[in-house]
């Protein structure tokens, strides 16, 4: 039950590189840049599900199961299949672009999505 609860964005790394490599217009990313994302978690035994609230009041929901098979959707609204796994503690999944590791660490929850050698590195508090 360690991701369960409400996450705010304290600080990121390699925001800018990474939005650029995925495409996203420079207009959002200045938006979004000092922005504070929310992180809901729901966490019951192997049963998630993960909004995030972006800019604009934008959300993305995701539901899933670790190790089975669900329907997921990127902020950009591409729907895709994947499997979360959780390997030590941490949730990792394959996007269409990038590769998602979620984590606790210190009482942090720790996001990074690796998409070749750029790497966006988000750290937030628990609300």
């Amino acid at each position: 039950m360690a991701f369960n609860g409400r996450w705010e964005t304290e600080s990121q790394e390699g925001y800018d590189a990474f939005c650029k490599l995925l495409g996203i217009p420079d207009d959002i990313i200045e938006k979004g840049r000092d922005y504070k994302l929310i992180t809901e978690v729901t966490e019951e035994g192997d049963n998630f599900s993960w909004t995030q609230i972006y800019p604009t009041n934008a959300k993305v929901t995701n539901k899933f199961t670790i190790g089975k098979e669900c329907d997921m959707e990127t902020i950009g609204g591409k729907k895709f299949k994947a499997t979360v796994q959780m390997e030590g503690g941490k949730l990792n999944v394959a996007f269409p672009n990038y590769h998602h590791t979620s984590e606790i660490c210190g009482g942090k929850l720790i996001e990074t999505s690796k998409a070749g050698s750029v790497v966006l590195k988000r750290t937030s508090k628990k609300l």
